[in-house]
C-alpha cells in the first residue's frame, strides 16, 4: 500500500518533469544560447534522467502487471541511460536530447486518460487536436534558430498549418528562411499532420500502458472508422509501420536517383532524401528547393520524379485500401508456395478485394490516365516543349498525380494552358482517397457521386457495384460533403476576390481550391498575398483538412436514431 503511494507520487512527479524537460529542450535548441548553458543543460539532463530511472524502477516493484514490450522498452531504455551517463559520450548533447525526447513518450503516453469522460466527441477531439498542433508548430517556427533572418508570427502561423494540413502553400522561401532545425520541424509537423496526431497519441499510449480500457477502444473505434473493436490498435500499429517502411524505401530510392555531388556532404544528401520522401508520402508538396521541383537540378530527373509520383500515390490511396491489398499480395504467394511445393491446399478466400478498394482503385486509376493524356494534349507544345519523348510522358504523368493534394510541381504553374488549369482544378477538388494523408473531397466520393447518376439515368432506385448495394447513408454523405465544399471555396473565392482586387479572379480561385482541397499547387501567388488573404488561406487549409462535414458534426448535438418514420413524400426537383 505504501509502496503504491510511493509510485503514484513518483510518476506524476515524473510526468511534470518530462513536460519540463521537453521544454528546457525547445528553449536551448530554439534560442541562441551561444553555449553557454551547455554544462548545465547536460546537469539538468542528469538529474531528470535518474528521477525518470528511479520511477521506472519502482513501478515494477509496485505493479505485478507486466508486459514483454514494455519491459523490453524499459530495458533498453535504461541501458541508453547508462551508456550516456558512463560511457563516452556524457558530454554529448545530442544523445541527452534523444534521451528527454524518449523520456517524454514514455512518460506521456503512460499517462492514463478516460477519453468519454472528457465531454468532447470525436469529431470534436480530432479538431482540437490538429488546432493545438499548429500553434504548436507555430510557436517552434517563430524561435529564433528555426530562422535565418526570423518572420512574422502569422508567416510561421500560415507554415505551420500548411505543415499540419499537409498541403505546401508557402509564403516564405523554404530553402533559404528555414535552419536545418526550422526544415525539421516543418518535417515533423507533416509527418503528424498526415497521419493525426491521435493515431500516435493512441497507439504510443496503448503500447506502454499494455492494453486500452473498453471506452477508449470504442472512442478510438469511431475515431478511426474501424467497426472491430479488437482490431483498434492493431490497425493503427499496421498505419505505423506501413508508413515507416514506405517512407524509409522512398528514401533510399530518392538518395541514390540523385546525383552526390548535388549537396555539399552525405548529411545533406541524405537529410534530403528523408525530407522529400515523408513529405511526398504525406501529399504535403514542400521541397527544400526555392522552385519546388521544377529546380533545373530536379526537372529532368525522371526517375526522381517518377518516386517522387509513387509515393504521392501510395500515400494518396489510403491506408485500408493498401493494407487491403497487401493482404491479396499475401494471399497469391501463399497460394503459389503452396502449389509449387504441393502442400497442403490454402483455404480460399472469395472476397478479399472488398467494394470500397475496388471503387477507390479504378476511379483513382482512371483519373491518373485521363488527367496524363489530357495534361500530355495541351500541353504538348506548352511547359512539356523542352522535354524529350519519354519526360514528356513523365512530365504529364506529374501534372496528373501532383493536383490529387500532392503541391509539386515541375512545370512553371504560371506558364500553364487555361484548359490544364481547369483539368488541375477540377483534379484538385476531387484530391486522394479516405483514410489516406491526401484532402479534397476524396476519390470515393466522386465515384459514388457519378454512379448515382448513372443510376437515375437508367432509372434504377439504387446504386449497384460488384454485387454490392451502395447504402443510402453513403450517398447522402457523398453529397453533403460536394454541397460543402463548393460553398466553403465559393465564399473564400469571393472573399479573396474582395481582399485581392488586383489579382486576377481565376488565380485566387486556384488559390481556394489549391488550399481547401490541401494541395498546395499555386500560380506563383502566395507569397505576395496580404495579410487577410493569408488568415482566409490558413482558415481554408484547416476546415479542408479536417473536412467540413466533421466540423459540422462536432457543432451540432447528435440526435438519437428514432424507432419510427413518417410517410414519404416526392419533393418536385427539376
Amino acid at each position: 500500500m505504501i509502496l503504491s503511494k510511493i509510485a503514484q507520487i513518483f510518476n506524476k512527479i515524473s510526468g511534470f518533469l518530462a513536460v519540463f524537460a521537453l521544454i528546457v529542450l525547445f528553449v536551448f535548441f530554439g534560442f541562441d544560447t551561444n553555449n553557454l548553458l551547455s554544462q548545465e543543460f547536460v546537469y539538468l539532463c542528469r538529474v531528470l534522467s535518474s528521477i525518470g530511472a528511479l520511477s521506472i524502477c519502482i513501478r515494477y516493484v509496485s505493479s505485478l502487471k507486466w508486459n514483454l514490450w514494455i519491459i523490453t522498452y524499459d530495458v533498453l531504455f535504461l541501458t541508453y541511460f547508462l551508456f550516456i551517463t558512463f560511457g563516452y559520450f556524457e558530454q554529448d548533447i545530442i544523445f541527452y536530447s534523444v534521451f528527454l525526447v524518449l523520456y517524454f513518450i514514455r512518460e506521456a503516453a503512460s499517462y492514463k486518460i478516460d477519453y468519454r469522460k472528457t465531454g468532447l466527441n470525436p469529431a470534436q477531439l480530432f479538431i482540437i487536436s490538429f488546432a493545438i498542433v499548429i500553434l504548436i508548430g507555430a510557436f517552434l517556427l517563430k524561435m529564433p534558430n528555426s530562422t535565418v533572418d526570423g518572420i512574422s508570427f502569422l508567416d510561421a502561423l500560415f507554415t505551420s498549418t500548411s505543415a499540419v494540413c499537409v498541403t505546401g502553400l508557402t509564403v516564405v522561401d523554404t530553402q533559404f528562411a528555414f535552419t536545418v532545425m526550422g526544415k525539421t520541424v516543418i518535417m515533423g509537423l507533416i509527418q503528424v499532420g498526415g497521419l493525426g496526431i491521435m493515431t500516435f497519441a493512441s497507439y504510443f499510449s496503448f503500447f506502454f500502458k499494455g492494453g486500452s480500457s473498453f471506452n477508449n477502444r470504442l472512442y478510438f473505434g469511431e475515431l478511426s472508422n474501424e467497426s472491430e473493436l479488437n482490431n483498434v490498435f492493431s490497425s493503427l500499429k499496421n498505419v505505423l509501420l506501413l508508413t515507416l517502411i514506405i517512407e524509409s524505401f522512398g528514401a533510399i530510392f530518392l538518395f541514390f536517383s540523385t546525383p552526390p555531388d548535388l549537396h555539399s556532404n552525405f548529411f545533406e544528401h541524405v537529410y534530403f532524401s528523408i525530407f522529400h520522401s515523408v513529405s511526398a508520402f504525406n501529399n504535403a508538396g514542400f521541397s527544400l528547393y526555392s522552385s519546388n521541383l521544377y529546380d533545373p537540378i530536379l526537372a529532368y530527373n525522371y526517375p526522381f520524379q517518377l518516386i517522387i509520383c509513387f509515393l504521392i500515390i501510395f500515400g494518396g490511396l489510403g491506408f485500408p485500401i493498401m493494407q487491403n491489398m497487401l493482404e491479396l499480395v499475401v494471399y497469391r504467394v501463399k497460394l503459389r508456395v503452396k502449389k509449387i511445393f504441393r502442400l497442403k491446399e490454402l483455404r480460399h478466400k472469395a472476397w478479399i478485394i472488398n467494394t470500397n478498394t475496388k471503387i477507390i482503385v479504378v476511379t483513382t486509376v482512371s483519373l491518373l490516365v485521363v488527367g496524363t493524356v489530357l495534361f500530355y494534349i495541351f500541353e504538348y507544345n506548352g511547359v512539356l516543349a523542352d522535354h524529350g519523348p519519354l519526360g514528356k510522358w513523365v512530365i504529364a504523368f506529374m501534372g496528373s498525380v501532383t493536383p490529387r493534394t500532392a503541391g509539386f510541381n515541375s512545370f512553371d504553374m504560371g506558364a500553364l494552358a487555361m484548359p490544364t488549369v481547369l483539368i488541375t482544378i477540377l483534379l484538385m477538388w476531387i484530391g486522394a482517397s479516405p483514410a489516406s494523408t491526401g484532402g479534397g473531397i476524396k476519390t470515393s466520393t466522386f465515384a459514388v457521386a457519378c454512379l448515382n447518376f448513372l443510376s437515375l439515368a437508367k432509372g434504377q432506385d439504387r446504386i449497384e457495384i460488384s454485387k454490392r448495394e451502395v447504402s443510402n447513408g453513403t450517398v447522402r454523405r457523398a453529397f453533403a460533403i460536394i454541397f460543402l465544399s463548393l460553398i466553403t471555396i465559393g465564399i473564400a473565392s469571393f472573399t479573396l476576390i474582395m481582399l485581392e482586387p488586383n489579382v486576377r479572379p481565376l488565380h485566387l480561385i486556384f488559390e481556394s481550391f489549391s488550399a481547401f482541397s490541401t494541395v498546395g499547387l499555386s500560380i506563383n501567388l502566395t507569397p505576395s498575398l496580404g495579410e487577410g488573404a493569408k488568415i482566409i488561406l490558413i482558415l481554408l487549409m484547416f476546415i479542408g483538412r479536417v473536412s467540413t462535414l466533421t466540423i459540422l458534426i462536432a457543432v451540432f448535438e447528435q440526435v438519437k436514431q428514432k424507432n419510427y418514420k413518417y410517410p414519404s413524400e416526392e419533393v418536385l426537383i427539376n
